[in-house]
C-alpha cells in the first residue's frame, strides 16, 4: 500500500479527501492522508508558504516511503506565494497553474535536502476554488444541497465557461460567491461534500482536465508499486 500525504488549504478539501477520494484511491493500492496546512488543531486556511515548507519536509523526511501532495486554491494564495504574481501574466488556467508548481518546487528543494524528497512530492494548486469542481454537473450540485430548483440557474453559470476550473478568481464572483448568491445558506464544508458525493469523481475528472491530470500522477504511485 503507497500512502500520499494531501496537504489541504481547509476543511472542505480534508472532507471531500476523506469522503470521497479515499474510498477510491485504496482500491487502487494508494491510501490517502489528508491533514490541514499548519498546526494541529488550526482550522486551515491563510496558505503562507513557510507554513507549507514546515509541513512537506516533515512529512517527506520523517516518513521516507510516503509522498506527499498538495491540495490548494490559487485564488486564496497571497501574492507572496512562490509563483503567484508571475502567474497572473499568464492567461490560461493550464500556464498559471504550471507557473505556481514550478516555482513551489524550486522554493522546497533546499528545505528537503534530498532529490527522493523532491521525486516523491506532487505539487497541485486547484484553480481556483473547490467549489469549482461541484459545476461539473449543476443538476447533481443542486441536488446535493438539497435545493434542485436552483439547477438551471447554476447551468447558466456553468455555460460562461469551457470547463469548470476556469470559474474565475474575482473575490465577487469566485465559484463559491456564486454558490452563495443563488443559494443563500451554502455552508462550504458541510455541502461542498454532499454536493461532491452526489456529483461523483468520474464526472468531476471528466470535465476538469487539470484535476484528473493531478488524480492520474497519485494513480501512478499505486501502478508502479504493483509492477516493482
Amino acid at each position: 500500500m503507497i500512502r500520499v500525504h494531501v496537504i489541504c488549504e481547509g476543511q472542505t478539501e480534508e472532507m471531500f479527501v476523506k469522503e470521497l477520494l479515499a474510498g477510491q484511491f485504496q482500491s487502487k493500492g494508494v491510501y490517502l492522508t489528508p491533514s490541514l496546512i499548519g498546526k494541529p488543531g488550526h482550522k486551515g486556511g491563510n496558505v503562507r508558504f513557510d507554513r507549507l515548507r514546515i509541513d512537506v519536509r516533515n512529512l517527506l523526511l520523517h516518513d521516507k516511503t510516503a509522498y506527499c501532495t498538495t491540495f490548494v486554491d490559487f485564488y486564496g494564495l497571497p501574492a507572496d506565494f512562490p509563483g503567484k504574481t508571475e502567474a497572473l501574466k499568464f492567461f490560461s488556467i493550464e500556464e498559471k497553474a504550471q507557473c505556481v508548481r514550478m516555482a513551489m518546487t524550486k522554493e522546497l528543494e533546499p528545505f528537503l535536502n534530498s532529490t527522493d524528497g523532491m521525486r516523491r512530492f506532487i505539487p497541485y494548486v486547484q484553480m481556483y476554488e473547490f467549489e469549482s469542481l461541484l459545476f461539473s454537473s449543476p443538476d447533481s450540485l443542486a441536488n446535493g444541497i438539497s435545493r434542485p430548483g436552483l439547477s438551471v440557474h447554476f447551468q447558466k453559470i456553468r455555460d460562461l465557461f469551457n470547463s469548470p476550473e476556469m470559474i474565475n478568481d474575482n473575490p465577487a464572483t469566485a465559484p463559491s460567491k456564486r454558490i452563495k448568491k443563488v443559494a443563500p445558506g451554502y455552508e462550504k464544508p458541510l455541502y461542498g461534500a454532499l454536493a461532491a458525493l452526489e456529483i461523483g469523481l468520474d464526472v468531476m475528472r471528466r470535465e476538469c482536465q487539470l484535476f484528473d491530470s493531478w488524480l492520474n500522477q497519485i494513480e501512478r504511485f499505486g501502478q508502479e508499486k504493483t509492477e516493482s
